[in-house]
């Protein structure tokens, strides 16, 4: 069961690398997908909000501060869908900052998969102290042909 469950993490962390391909932003493309019983419920990737233009950076290459996480943006849209993100898994590209931890606390997530690691890890503390699990899931671009 373990295993099964490794291999599930890899398939669905690559799919949130595929996913943040969809990111119109210069530094860093991220990407997320949740997951409630082997179902994608929702997906996301950092950008603006819906309406604004498509771009993440201003002149002089910094993230403006409006641009959305790809972690807010999947919990935003499971939001306005028929679903409900409790007890679910969110696998993100790069791990979760302190505001989008907050809500998936909030969204009842129950483990996030994640493969790097952000160079601020208070929202991994926060997770933690939660008890929500977290996994690191070493993913090398390569081995998913991505």
């Amino acid at each position: 069961m373990i295993l099964k469950q490794k291999k599930l993490d890899k398939r669905y962390l690559e799919m949130a690398h595929v996913w943040a391909k969809n990111s119109y932003c210069e530094r860093r493309k991220v990407g997320a997908i949740l997951v409630k019983d082997k179902m994608i419920i929702s997906d996301g990737y950092n950008g603006t909000p819906s309406g604004f233009e498509n771009i993440c950076e201003d002149e002089n290459k910094n993230t403006k501060n409006y641009v959305l996480h790809a972690e807010a943006n999947a919990i935003t849209k499971v939001a306005k869908s028929n679903n409900s993100s409790e007890n679910s898994t969110l696998y993100v590209t790069t791990s979760p900052c302190m505001e989008c931890s907050k809500l998936i606390i909030q969204a009842g997530i129950k483990r996030v998969v994640y493969n790097e690691e952000y160079r601020i890890t208070d929202g991994l503390d926060l997770l933690k102290r939660a008890g929500i699990e977290i996994r690191r899931e070493e993913f090398r671009k390569e081995e998913g042909g991505i």
